[in-house]
């Protein structure tokens, strides 16, 4: 997949090129339903599908001050797009120059660097220009204007709940690792560095990988049922802990993982943790030995959860 960095200074040529626009954190299922419709409806035409991205969110621009639990990190963003089938992923820096375009210079020095621009797909809530004042019926009626297609896509309702990347967001913070899967249409993960830590877990009989996430949407504190996906491609199961371990230090939070029955040294990897189930909350212990004990009946816990899942799998209906 091609990547560009910042559209309003590259021409983009490519033929027949059917774009949709957004900021897609967590690219969820109503995500991929336009995803889809934009690849679909290239191929029809012979055409290149493009994601136009949004970056930093809008929100964090218009209220720097309220912080925005982020869902996917750049790069994570980006193989979603390609897993989907989209060839050019650009990006428009949102910034106050962005933020004061108005309609029609949005399709003036934004769009139009789309030399071959054949449809625009948004979603039912597309907005554009200062003030949100663009939208989907101004830009069809520039799209007449201009000459390139426009297609709007509904909301996607599932379970009675309409999707969005805000209800993804509380499900993630109150930790519904499972129920999300339905809306996600995958399982939730956090991508970060494996950075140095005071080595406590293994003085315990328990090395972790101590993670620095690249993006803020981090579970609740609690010991959750996790792979591990490193970047040589292993995929590992693992006993992950959010917090402050309350039992052998207080105030010094982590995403702690460790991986089990793995001893090599990952310091400085990324790593992609892929939640599975919240095991417990978070606890303080009475002494180490009774979390020595607490953590070795969680990994136990967490062997058996692969057992079962791997089974599931291999057995043929």
């Amino acid at each position: 997949m091609k990547l560009i960095k910042d559209i309003r200074k590259t021409k983009v040529k490519e033929k027949n090129i059917v774009l949709t626009i957004g900021s897609f954190d967590g690219v969820h299922l109503g995500h991929i339903g336009i995803l889809k419709e934009v690849v679909s409806l290239s191929k029809s035409v012979d055409g290149t599908p493009c994601v136009m991205v949004l970056r930093p969110h809008p929100r964090t621009y218009f209220s720097p001050d309220t912080p925005l639990n982020i869902l996917t990190c750049d790069e994570k963003q980006e193989s979603l797009f390609k897993q989907n089938g989209v060839k050019i992923t650009t990006v428009l820096p949102f910034n106050k120059e962005t933020a004061n375009l108005s309609p029609e210079e949005f399709i003036i020095d934004v769009l139009h660097n789309f030399e071959n621009l054949y449809a625009v797909v948004v979603g039912h809530d597309f907005r554009f220009g200062k003030n949100a004042e663009g939208d989907f019926n101004l830009l069809k009626k520039y799209g007449k204007t201009y000459n390139f297609k426009v297609k709007q896509i509904p909301p996607l309702v599932i379970q009675g709940e309409r999707v969005s990347s805000s209800l993804i967001r509380e499900l993630v913070l109150e930790g519904e690792m499972e129920k999300m899967v339905d809306f996600l249409g995958r399982r939730y993960s956090l991508m970060g560095q494996v950075v140095k830590g005071r080595g406590i877990g293994k003085q315990l009989g328990f090395p972790t990988a101590n993670i620095l996430p690249f993006h803020s949407a981090i579970p609740p504190h609690g010991v959750y049922s996790a792979e591990c996906i490193l970047e040589d491609g292993q995929i590992l199961p693992s006993a992950v802990n959010i917090g402050i371990a309350p039992t052998i230090r207080q105030q010094d939070f982590a995403v702690e993982a460790h991986i089990i029955n793995f001893h090599e040294e990952i310091l400085n990897q990324k790593i992609e943790i892929v939640f599975h189930k919240h095991i417990r909350p978070e606890k303080k212990f009475s002494s180490k030995e009774e979390l020595v004990q607490a953590i070795r009946e969680d990994i136990k816990q967490i062997e058996y959860y692969f057992y079962k899942l791997h089974n599931e799998k291999t057995i043929k209906p």
